[in-house]
């Protein structure tokens, strides 16, 4: 094994693992370095619950679930990574809302008629709102996402979509674009009020949009609801045997092309010579070399300790310390359990298994929950998102059981009154199964197992500090150009060969890989320009 490399990529989140297989595809020597003995950060799939009865396990995810984002980008087909056993599974339809009390639900499928005539149950008039939504937005969206793809600088964002107006026409139709950029700052929560009237779309559209993190009442916000346009164009997808599955294929790839990942190996610094980063050393004393260093752990993990403030500007010390990072952002209950859950609303519905099942009954409720939360409470009766993926893949648990992940939003990360996570987690987490079993009184003592993760054991597992998934606030002036400092957003640090590629960059959280792939870019430049010279 050798010390020297082109790239030495810190961590293996799947932003990571992106930017190291883009590099190791160009022809550079890189390496990877892991602090946890699995790969993967936040996407990553680990088997649990081995007993006689469940002698196999079951295959639970210690991260993200659902994968949405990275469909709208070339990553998949760039890096071949079906090559190397990544198999998706669609879920059709994406998302389900159980109509609390009416025995009703709203699918939202892939196919916007389907979807509007799901609506149409609870609202005709709200049915015909929906295509206007979405083709007002799937035209909005076309031109933002080419600049998610793209260095958030404003040249490169004017730009992306003005070729964006060009070849798909204009954003907004003659006489609209007052009104239409109006909602492009608007909270979610008001366009969403514009467009609907029934309480059950309004509140599904709501706890959706609010996945993200912001409020439904926070300014500048309304792509985040305006951004299920684009959960029609690719739909929601699940890997084969779990999340886990698409950063062991990214790992396959890297390997096939001469990368190498090691793993239980924390790193301690960033070795800073004459202003540059010239390799890294390990929390065992080990140092590897290297022409760039590129980062996937949290800013302020990098820039602060990584780093360390004596090679920084007290200026940009100030900044990086001020980045908002939020006060948690949610948890979740990893439950094995003996069968799926029957809601009272659609018994017999099969499909509201194949996607994300929404379980908030109505916008006060959400509310409720948000403002527990800002009195830095865990919710008393949290909005919950169950997924059941074992339906639409059995290789997940043994034949006589089931997966149910069940994700709760507006979990403080430090909490009021001397209450601490370590003493509330698990009554907290039957909070939770409670909401499912509200729902579906038919998994009351039907839990095997369970595996807990409060906006503490995020951060410690994760190294996601206080626990927000996204890396820091997806608020409007935390994103693009201001994401994560606005000298930094380009994935360039004020080290010189030292590049940022994580969640913490543009174009922020989610299973996206954007920042992976728009860093590698910027690097194989660099790469390039210094082999030139």
């Amino acid at each position: 094994m050798s010390s020297s490399y082109d790239a030495i990529i810190i961590g293996s989140g799947h932003n990571g693992l992106t930017c190291a297989c883009y590099l190791a595809k160009a022809g550079h020597k890189v390496l990877v370095l892991e602090r946890r003995d699995t790969i993967g950060g936040a996407v990553c799939t680990e088997t649990m619950f081995h007993s006689e009865d469940y002698p196999g396990g079951f295959r639970m995810d210690v991260g993200s679930s659902a994968h949405f984002m990275i469909h709208q980008t070339p990553v998949i087909q760039d890096l071949n990574l079906e090559h190397y056993g990544l198999k998706y599974i669609e879920m059709d339809p994406f998302m389900s809302f159980p109509v609390f009390g009416e025995n009703k639900v709203i699918h939202f499928y892939r196919d916007i008629e389907r979807t509007c005539d799901s609506i149409a149950q609870v609202s005709e008039k709200d049915a015909k709102s929906y295509k206007e939504f979405i083709k007002f937005w799937t035209q909005i969206n076309k031109g933002v996402l080419k600049t998610f793809l793209v260095p958030p600088t404003a040249g490169n964002i004017f730009s992306e979509m003005a070729k964006g107006q060009i070849r798909d026409g204009s954003m907004f139709a003659k006489g609209e674009q007052t009104s239409g950029l109006r909602k492009i700052f608007a909270s979610y929560g008001q366009v969403v009020n514009e467009y609907f009237e029934s309480e059950a779309v309004r509140t599904a559209l709501n706890w959706m949009a609010a996945q993200s993190g912001p409020t439904p009442d926070q300014a500048a916000t309304g792509d985040f609801v305006g951004w299920q346009a684009m959960l029609h164009q690719s739909g929601g997808k699940r890997p084969q045997g779990g999340s886990g599955m698409l950063t062991q294929a990214m790992a396959a790839m890297l390997r096939a092309h001469g990368g190498e990942i090691i793993s239980d190996s924390p790193v301690e610094k960033i070795v800073i010579s004459g202003g540059r980063a010239t390799g890294v050393r390990t929390t065992e004393g080990k140092e590897f070399n290297s022409r760039v260093v590129i980062s996937n752990a949290h800013v302020q993990t990098t820039m602060l300790k990584l780093v360390g403030k004596e090679n920084l500007d007290s200026s940009l010390i100030h900044r990086v310390e001020h980045i908002n990072v939020g006060n948690g952002f949610g948890m979740v209950i990893r439950c094995a359990v003996k069968e799926l859950p029957q809601y009272t609303d659609c018994p017999d519905d099969a499909e509201v298994h194949n996607g994300l099942q929404m379980l908030c009954p109505n916008m006060d409720y959400m509310y409720r929950a948000i403002g527990d939360y800002q009195k830095k409470f865990p919710p008393e009766n949290p909005a919950v998102v169950a997924m059941t993926f074992s339906k639409i893949d059995p290789t997940l648990c043994p034949e006589n059981a089931h997966t149910l992940f069940a994700w709760a939003q507006w979990h403080p990360y430090e909490l009021q009154k001397g209450l601490k996570w370590d003493d509330i987690r698990e009554q907290e987490a039957q909070k939770i199964y409670d909401v499912v079993v509200d729902y579906a009184p038919n998994m009351k003592d039907k839990l095997i197992d369970w595996y807990i993760q409060t906006p503490l054991d995020i951060e410690r597992k994760h190294g996601l500090l206080k626990g927000n998934v996204m890396h820091v606030e997806m608020s409007f002036d935390q994103m693009f150009m201001f994401r994560p400092t606005p000298e930094m957003s380009d994935y360039r640090t004020p080290i010189k060969n030292l590049y940022l590629s994580s969640a913490s960059c543009h174009p922020g959280g989610g299973v996206f890989a954007a920042a992976g792939h728009n860093a590698a870019h910027v690097v194989m430049k660099e790469l390039k320009k210094k082999k030139w010279f």
